[in-house]
């Protein structure tokens, strides 16, 4: 290579230098697109944040193909040559791409030999491409890739294949690459591992020359390849956020037939653009709704089932995501049932009342059947009547059945106790026992004597063998007396029976009819009763009893004047 090219390959690459330099800076005084050079790192799940302004230098290469003139063909250059760049991105995906390259090398032996074989000596030169070029770039970035296209037009200053000087001509360029950004350094640096043009040039080096060793016209078509590094500065915001989806399910555990519904709730969606959702489920018919889906469960199996949800959005789906959610299909459990009797204990022919509780824990209908051991049971809902009619003495089951509408069945038993009737008890009798007369002493008609005594003795045993039993007087009248005579009569026989040491509670005063001179005693075991004649009255209203013997007193004072006369008489003899 000549010392004259070296020079002016030094010159083009502080020229580029300069420019990015220059660049960079009205980027950092232009208040629209701000650089940061401090660390600031704004990274999403799905990638960085997209970057303002890119500076790119890498090697390049190109490779001319059936482009030459008067015969002889440009070469490819081998040599290692630079590629640079400087884009200016005013949106997310769209800038302004300035770019030159720089391509240098010697000559092939191709062009020598063919002079050769020409007739002719050719000057050993360097074949050189110095290209300066401008125009829109796209791109679009996918997590820390960022794929770009770009449309380049400007100048080219191009030597010939033999002895062509370097002379600017029009140039276009149009291709694209890829970059992906380091996950270090802040996000400052991007690897561009290829970026692939094809390049257009036309030059116009004036008449060709006679054995056309010069001048003419080329129309150089060729292939650049190039990589390098890129440097990133300023930040856009954000990058756009990668979309989520989520979708519970509601309720998440149900009954075979239950609805349930499935909500849709994404996240990072573009308002106003529309979204496509689809739904699957692994059990069930799923119907897709206004913000989610329902599913119907009728006829599902028990176990656990999944819905899977999809949200597009964009052309093609750009945007998408996807989600899951479970749920469970619960097997019907079978009803309960408790029932109770009332009363749990009858006498024969009795009945009983039979009261059941059932319950579904599903709601589902219920029917109630009633059967019992013994006896007759009929019963509608959950209430039944059990009657004993005819059933002996014993324990009768009664069972309480329950069935639901998906033949499910549930029971419970009671117990009703059917008693032997009461054996009837006989009742004490009253005993009669003496009747006093007092007939035979008409001058003391209320007087108990002798015979009465002998009477009223027997009573008094009766009364001290039996010491709970009571004894009822009635004491009777004549029909020429006043009932006065008869309640004498009955306060006489209770005054000696207290003489005879029995208590005077035990014994009750009556006043009888008038059918003559006599009382009657009756004795009234505990438990009976005796209500056939007398009628009671006060005891204290009468007259003290005048049951005794003894005489008047004036039989008293004869008696003792009698006495002395003896005792006279006796003296005298």
């Amino acid at each position: 290579m000549s010392r004259r090219v070296r020079r002016i390959q030094q010159a083009l690459l502080l020229a580029v230098c300069v420019s990015s330099i220059s660049t960079l800076a009205i980027a950092q005084d232009t208040p629209m697109v701000p650089i940061r050079f401090h660390p600031q790192k704004e990274v999403r799940a799905d990638g960085p944040a997209p970057d303002h302004v890119e500076i790119y230098a890498g090697y390049g290469y190109i490779h001319p193909f059936s482009s030459g003139i008067g015969g002889y063909l440009y070469q490819p250059v081998y040599n290692p040559n630079a590629t640079v760049s400087i884009t200016d991105y005013f949106t997310r995906h769209f800038g302004v791409q300035v770019e030159g390259g720089y391509f240098s090398g010697p000559n092939s032996d191709v062009i020598a030999n063919q002079c050769k074989a020409n007739g002719f000596g050719c000057l050993y030169r360097d074949p050189s491409y110095y290209t300066a070029e401008a125009g829109p770039v796209a791109r679009m970035q996918f997590g820390r890739f960022v794929p770009f296209i770009h449309a380049l037009g400007g100048a080219a200053k191009i030597n010939g294949p033999v002895y062509q000087p370097l002379t600017w001509g029009y140039a276009a360029t149009g291709g694209g690459g890829v970059d992906y950004i380091l996950p270090f350094w802040h996000d400052r640096i991007a690897i561009r591992p290829i970026q692939a043009d094809y390049h257009y040039s036309h030059v116009d080096y004036g008449p060709l020359l006679a054995n056309n060793l010069g001048g003419g016209t080329s129309a150089l078509s060729a292939f650049k390849l190039s990589g390098g590094l890129v440097a990133r500065f300023g930040s856009m915001g954000s990058a756009p956020q990668q979309v989520t989806l989520a979708c519970p399910v509601s309720p998440a555990s149900i009954y075979p037939g239950e609805p349930l519904s499935v909500m849709a709730q994404p996240l990072n969606l573009v308002p106003g653009r529309k979204a496509t959702y689809t739904w699957t489920t692994t059990g069930g018919k799923i119907t897709a709704g206004e913000g989610g889906a329902s599913i119907d469960t009728t006829g599902i199996p028990p176990g656990e089932y999944t819905v899977t949800g999809h949200v597009t959005q964009g052309r093609k789906g750009m945007q998408s995501a996807s989600c899951q959610g479970m749920f469970t299909i619960r097997a019907y459990e079978p009803p309960t049932i408790s029932c109770t009797a009332t009363p749990s204990t009858v006498q024969p022919g009795g009945s009983s009342t039979i009261a059941s509780n059932g319950f579904s824990p599903q709601g589902r209908q219920l029917t109630y059947m009633y059967t019992a051991s013994a006896g007759t049971i009929v019963g509608t809902g959950s209430t039944g009547t059990l009657s004993t009619a005819g059933v002996p003495p014993g324990t009768i089951r009664v069972t309480c059945s329950l069935l639901d509408d998906l033949g499910k069945t549930a029971s419970a038993t009671t117990m009703v106790t059917v008693t032997a009737p009461p054996v009837a008890m006989a009742l004490p009798m009253t005993q009669q026992l003496c009747s006093v007369s007092f007939e035979r002493d008409r001058r003391r008609p209320v007087r108990v004597d002798n015979e009465a005594k002998a009477c009223l003795d027997d009573v008094a045993l009766n009364l001290n063998r039996d010491t709970g039993a009571k004894l009822v007087v009635v004491g009777r009248y004549s029909p020429d007396e006043q009932p006065l005579q008869g309640e004498q009569r009955s306060v006489n026989i209770q005054t000696y029976l207290l003489e005879k040491g029995v208590d005077g509670g035990r014994i009750e005063l009556r006043v009888g009819d008038p059918s003559g001179r006599s009382a009657d005693s009756i004795l009234v075991p505990v438990g009976a009763t005796y209500t056939d004649i007398g009628t009671t009255f006060d005891a204290a209203s009468v007259h003290p009893p005048t049951y005794s013997m003894r005489a008047p007193r004036r039989h008293v004072t004869r008696r003792r004047t009698t006495h002395r006369v003896t005792r006279r008489r006796k003296k005298t003899k």
